[in-house]
């Protein structure tokens, strides 16, 4: 008998070619501030937002630069909440740089400083909102995951150099338009980058004490969709067949994490991004062998989940998943990165310790 769980996402999600036309029905009759990313202006994106909004579309801000810090969102965030305090929503629209730099300026307390929200991620405590703005996601790559989920990433690249995870009941998005035709633009290191982030998602949820039956049904499904359609989409990047099914992947891989939280191989990632300049997609994935075999044996349901990727084949799957990887062009070693025996082992021992690390099956007690 399978024991109770519990899985709750509320975020409303619209998916399909087209599906941003759906964008002022959700807006309603509120104003909305656009938060994107600069080249979403040559690529038509926002002139598209523009036409669907109209005068409820209050102002535009399109200088999200990629893995947002904190030096770069400081007097992005006051210059927000001065002229745009009165805005009841944010549409974000990009990839995870814009919906997470859109989930930090969604929130503010009493100073609406900055500063006030960093020092108690810093201290490791609850920041406590007095104000917030609603959200509605349109990611524009198929990996992300955040466009259903509540957290956001901020980096401290300068001065503390790590990375701090907002989450608040506040920060869910009030909905998500998954529009697969918004990915076609995307260039081939990013789908590829954006694709192992969402199969990265995937594991992350099997391998998860938080895991239960749904999550698991997303993750199965997710995880098996990337494997199967992430090589042929490289292969073949205009076609939109193979676009919109890496996004319902990716989409699947957001809600199966959306409950688990990441794990291991997102802990490992951020010190790889941080120091070694790895790109998240990439820092992310190329490690997901090693966690697996980390993780095979340590609870028999979790590999019982794990064997459905892989035809039932829970022995042969870790060198799987390094083919399937190796193929794409991504190596699977420390070293291929510049990352020597001893710094990587003492890499994996940190991350098993930070809060991500502690989601893994096989961290201790």
């Amino acid at each position: 008998m399978t024991a109770r769980s519990r899985f709750h996402n509320p975020v409303d999600v619209r998916f399909g070619a087209g599906a941003l036309a759906d964008l002022p029905d959700l807006v309603g009759h509120r104003r909305a501030v656009l938060v994107t990313m600069p080249e979403a202006r040559a690529l038509g994106m926002t002139g598209q937002i523009e036409a669907l909004l109209g005068q409820r579309l209050a102002g535009i801000i399109d200088q999200v630069s990629p893995n947002p810090d904190v030096r770069e969102l400081a007097p992005m965030y006051s210059d927000f909440w001065r002229r745009y305090g009165q805005c009841e929503v944010i549409v974000a629209l990009g990839g995870g740089s814009a919906l997470d730099t859109a989930k930090l300026l969604m929130v503010a307390g009493a100073d609406d400083r900055f500063a006030t929200l960093v020092d108690a991620l810093d201290a490791g405590g609850t920041f406590e909102p007095t104000r917030t703005k609603r959200l509605i996601t349109i990611p524009t790559t198929a990996g992300t995951g955040s466009e259903v989920t509540p957290w956001a990433t901020l980096w401290d690249r300068h001065v503390k150099r790590k990375k701090y995870s907002l989450h608040l009941p506040h920060t869910w998005p009030e909905a998500a338009i998954v529009d697969p035709c918004l990915t076609r633009s995307l260039p081939r290191a990013v789908t590829l980058q954006s694709g192992l982030d969402a199969l990265s998602h995937a594991l992350e949820a099997i391998w998860n004490v938080n895991a239960n039956p749904v999550s698991d049904t997303f993750a199965v499904t997710a995880a098996r969709e990337m494997m199967r359609v992430l090589p042929q989409l490289m292969a073949s990047l205009d076609d939109m067949t193979l676009r919109t099914q890496a996004a319902l992947a990716a989409l699947q891989a957001g809600m199966a994490f959306s409950n688990t939280k990441t794990a291991l191989a997102h802990s490992i990632s951020y010190d790889m991004t941080i120091r070694h300049g790895l790109p998240h997609g990439i820092a992310c994935s190329f490690t997901l062998p090693t966690v697996m075999r980390l993780a095979i044996g340590r609870r028999a349901d979790r590999d019982a989940v794990l064997a459905q990727v892989f035809d039932g084949d829970i022995d042969g799957a870790p060198d799987a998943l390094t083919a399937f990887l190796n193929g794409l062009g991504v190596a699977t070693e420390f070293s291929a990165y510049g990352v020597s025996e001893p710094e990587s082992a003492q890499m994996i021992a940190a991350a098993l310790d930070g809060p991500r690390g502690r989601n893994f099956i096989g961290a201790a007690a």
